[in-house]
């Protein structure tokens, strides 16, 4: 589809310490025994996008991440690994790696998003519309641990006190407003509602992190807005509100009405999909885009704004925090499992003692032992631990090489690799960073515990 393609892998992100560090960069951390970053890249190989730039975060975390992908997917994608400075933001590690951008339209993609929504699909909305940008929309993703009775993963949704607010027009294919991390009443001025037309306001969606974009737009924002850090926070709303200025100016927005504003709520939170802002004495926002009588493009704009929703039961979750994390791993061995490749349940060689059981939505990682009568529910092991006698394991993460003693009891929890439980260990909600001994007998609930940095 002659479309670049940009992973932007991240590095260590602060909102997963203490699952990250410099061993383990957020690109490598495991979801299903399976590091992060291999979704992504498997998405777009099936959709035939195979010339990608992976931009990593910090020169050592490229060096594991260059390592990682050149033994896995040899021979089957074309890429080129970028190191960039830390903390430059979404659109700054796209600046520091513009002069390799060569392509008419640019992909953009997060390394952290598992989705089975085809990047393809994206592609092929961006290129109908010839759009300056297009983005792709999702349901906000059910979050949160689940209760030790329940059967599903879908049956305790995240409390949001910020939510999006995400303007589009009738048709749904064009992008009019995007407000982030909204806390209460969104704002919207009368020029763009005289300017649109009509608009359709959704809390409803998320922006799941994938763009294209046409490269002459992308870059000749970052050049002129060169204080722009974030895609999502100051790129995108950059593009919406210009696509919009001309139309305000066609349409003469009154005096009086330029600085004014229209109060959008929404109660509880909760999405308000029917909500139809109108101004009957201007056409729709898509009919304005519709092509002249003759056959030519209309003109009076100077780019599109498009977007891509996914289907409603599409999955589609960004792993850019610790809860994400969980929910994440839970889902790939539940209801999402259908993302696991190969989709088997236990590895090839892990050694189970007598009366040791392993319920449903568990995955055990190869050359890993269980001692006697264990039980693993609806929990992921890593490969080649060593897990001994009468060990509890729930809704919990153990990556590799750890070490369990007898007597464990580990809940909602995340183990990281080379970590030591002595004996008769109790954590509950708790992270265990790399490397770590817990001595014996202690108990945690809701801690982070890890080395101290030297």
């Amino acid at each position: 589809m002659d479309f670049q393609v940009v992973v932007l892998a991240g590095g260590n992100s602060k909102n997963l310490t203490p699952l990250v560090s410099k061993e383990l960069p957020k690109p490598l951390l495991p979801v299903a025994n399976c590091p992060v970053l291999n979704y992504v890249l498997h998405q777009l190989e099936q959709s035939n996008l195979k010339d990608l730039i992976v931009v990593v975060e910090g020169e050592d975390a490229a060096l594991l991440v260059g390592a990682w992908i050149s033994g896995t997917f040899i021979d089957r994608l074309h890429v080129e690994i970028a190191a960039v400075p830390e903390d430059i933001g979404t659109a700054g590690a796209l600046r520091a790696i513009s002069h390799h951008l060569t392509a008419k339209d640019i992909l953009v993609v997060s390394g952290d998003l598992v989705s089975d929504v085809p990047p393809g699909a994206l592609a092929a909305t961006h290129r109908r519309h010839d759009a300056a940008v297009t983005t792709m929309l999702c349901s906000i993703p059910v979050s949160g641990p689940l209760e030790s009775g329940s059967s599903g993963g879908k049956d305790k949704a995240k409390k949001l006190g910020r939510y999006n607010i995400i303007g589009l027009d009738p048709s749904k294919q064009f992008l009019l407003h995007i407000a982030t991390e909204i806390e209460k009443d969104a704002r919207i001025s009368k020029r763009i509602l005289h300017a649109v037309g009509q608009m359709e306001m959704r809390s409803d969606l998320m922006d799941a992190h994938m763009y294209a974009f046409k490269r002459s737009v992308l870059q000749e924002v970052l050049d002129v807005k060169d204080t722009f850090q974030s895609l999502k926070e100051d790129v995108l709303p950059y593009l919406v509100r210009s696509q919009l200025k001309s139309e305000a100016l066609l349409n003469r927005t009154p005096q009086g009405e330029e600085n004014s504003t229209e109060k959008v709520s929404s109660q509880n939170n909760q999405a308000f999909i029917s909500r139809i802002l109108a101004n009957a004495s201007t056409p729709s926002f898509h009919g304005i885009y519709s092509e002249n009588p003759d056959g030519s493009s209309s003109t009076r704009k100077t780019h599109k704004c498009c977007v891509y929703i996914a289907s409603s039961s599409s999955y589609c979750v960004r792993l850019n925090s610790i809860q994400a994390f969980m929910d994440i791993n839970r889902d790939v061995t539940g209801d999402a499992d259908h993302l696991l490749s190969p989709n088997n349940i236990i590895g090839p060689s892990p050694k189970l003692g007598t009366k040791t059981t392993v319920g449903p939505n568990c995955r055990l990682g190869e050359g890993s032992e269980m001692g006697d009568k264990c039980q693993v529910k609806r929990s992921i092991i890593g490969r080649h631990c060593r897990i001994g006698s009468h060990v509890k394991v729930v809704n919990s993460v153990v990556m590799n090489h750890v070490t369990i003693g007898d007597g464990c009891i580990i809940q909602g929890s995340v183990i990281c690799s080379n970590v030591q439980l002595q004996e008769r260990v109790e954590l509950k909600d708790c992270q265990v960073g790399a490397g770590f001994v817990v001595t014996a007998g202690s108990e945690y609930k809701a801690e982070s515990l890890a080395k101290k940095e030297k």
